[in-house]
């Protein structure tokens, strides 16, 4: 009978320090996985400017609104292709105000100022972050808001941007004023696609998962200390039975543990996934 127990015995032992090495091993690819995974892509702002748009025309006694050009836009959008419409943003109508005042300011109509600012580090200024950006400018007179869009349309470049399905937002400014001696409109489309569109890896996550790559690296050592303290035992001693009993809770919170951050790291991949995809507008 003693024996067979010290042949039990044995086995266990091999057992436990079996499932040690393995644990052990399967910490390290796990989280050479997760590196390898989770990268975030970096954001590109990319920023569309085809060359500015001079009409010119008679002056008519017109009054144009913003409003208008953009509804003009949305109409374009639905008509050639059924695209959604764009909505309106506060912080684009400042942008496009602001740029159209200074074209008549200075007395230029260019995308980029002569100071040197263009429409990235327009936008960045006054707060809007974005993963991509276009300028339309267009100069002249016009008889209606159809008719200053439609001029746009005509033009590849800009109707480009119009119709861009990247595109989730929109600001407008149109004003009358003197350039190079004549009286004329001056309008700027400011089109965005808000940073805020693309959802980010909730951090909370990623915290969760550094917090128990910590823990289950200590608890990696502490299941090899134990095991170090098995294979020089007694079967007979008095605490054997004990630090067994220890060793296999260790290792079954070990793998409860793992488990759960396997979850919780294809989680959050999925997150990251979906964020690059939306980046580069996939």
């Amino acid at each position: 009978m003693a024996k067979y127990k010290v042949i039990l015995f044995f086995i266990i032992i091999i057992l436990a320090l079996g499932a040690g090495f393995y644990f052990n091993n399967y910490l390290i690819k796990f989280y050479d996985n997760l590196l390898n995974s989770s990268t975030l892509k970096q954001v590109g702002k990319e920023i569309l400017t085809p060359p500015p748009l001079n009409i010119g025309g008679i002056a008519k006694q017109v009054v144009l609104t913003k409003d208008k050009i953009i509804s003009e836009t949305n109409s374009q959008r639905q008509e050639n292709g059924d695209l959604p419409a764009l909505t309106e943003n506060q912080t684009l109508d400042r942008i496009a105000l602001l740029k159209a005042s200074d074209l008549f300011t200075n007395q230029y109509f260019e995308h980029v100022s002569p100071s040197g600012v263009g429409p990235g580090e327009l936008a960045q200024k006054n707060g809007y972050q974005y993963i991509v950006e276009g300028e339309n400018l267009i100069l002249g007179n016009f008889s209606s808001e159809a008719e200053a869009v439609q001029d746009w349309m005509n033009s590849p470049g800009h109707r480009a941007n119009i119709l861009n399905n990247r595109f989730t937002e929109i600001g407008v400014a149109i004003i009358k004023g003197t350039y190079k001696g004549d009286s004329v409109w001056i309008g700027v489309q400011e089109f965005g696609l808000p940073l805020s569109d693309c959802s980010e890896p909730n951090e909370a996550l990623k915290s969760e998962i550094d917090l128990n790559e910590k823990t289950l690296n200590n608890m990696s050592s502490q299941i090899s200390q134990i095991r170090s303290e098995i294979s020089n035992l007694n079967p007979g001693s008095e605490n054997y039975n004990e630090v067994i009993d220890q060793y296999n809770q260790l290792v079954n919170n070990y793998n409860d543990l793992s488990a759960t951050t396997k979850n919780v790291v294809s989680q959050y991949n999925e997150e990251v996934n979906n964020f690059n995809n939306c980046v580069v507008g996939k």
